[in-house]
């Protein structure tokens, strides 16, 4: 479905909805959320994906992790699956910041694995052979580890708030191509 509440055909992208007897009542206490979740007469899930020519749902991303970057939208799934493809790359958490000229920079945080050497120009030149220059990350953010959840996610909203002043005051726009 798409944000208007027209359900899509085939191959194009929107949010995966259902309808059910099997649908929760609501959320407890949280009439907003629950409205939210019911819009347009479906269950939301918040997942974004598409129906293939055989009908099966593909996956994309999760609604919330779907970076805008630029007037385009990014899934923070493809950046991630091509960043843990870079040697030495242990664990990825890919998020969108607030940039004054983007709107949200495409922003990589990753993990380490013991013993090897990463630095964020491998990682985004590694980004730059396999992925369009919009999904390429603005920045990599390097640590030793990522904070997890006990199911093993990367906690992304934790990375949201701790790095949501990365790009203050840049307004760095990409060059203008010489003729």
């Amino acid at each position: 479905m798409d944000d208007q509440g027209n359900l899509l055909p085939p191959g194009e992208i929107g949010e995966i909805v259902w309808r059910s007897p099997q649908v929760m009542q609501g959320y407890f206490r949280n009439e907003e959320a629950t409205d939210e979740a019911r819009a347009h007469g479906w269950h939301h899930s918040g997942d974004i994906g598409y129906r293939d020519a055989d009908n099966q749902f593909c996956f994309v991303d999760r609604k919330k992790d779907i970076v805008k970057s630029g007037g385009e939208n990014v899934s923070s799934v493809k950046v991630e699956r091509t960043v843990l493809a870079c040697e030495g790359v242990a664990n990825v958490g890919v998020i969108g910041l607030p940039h004054d000229y983007w709107g949200e920079a495409v922003t990589a945080v990753v993990a380490v694995k013991p013993g090897a050497q990463v630095d964020e120009q491998t990682v985004i030149e590694h980004c730059k052979q396999e992925l369009g220059g919009f999904e390429v990350p603005k920045k990599v953010v390097v640590l030793d580890e990522l904070p997890m959840t006990a199911t093993g996610k990367v906690k992304k909203h934790l990375l949201r708030q701790e790095y949501a002043r990365l790009y203050a005051g840049d307004t760095t726009a990409p060059p203008v191509p010489k003729r």
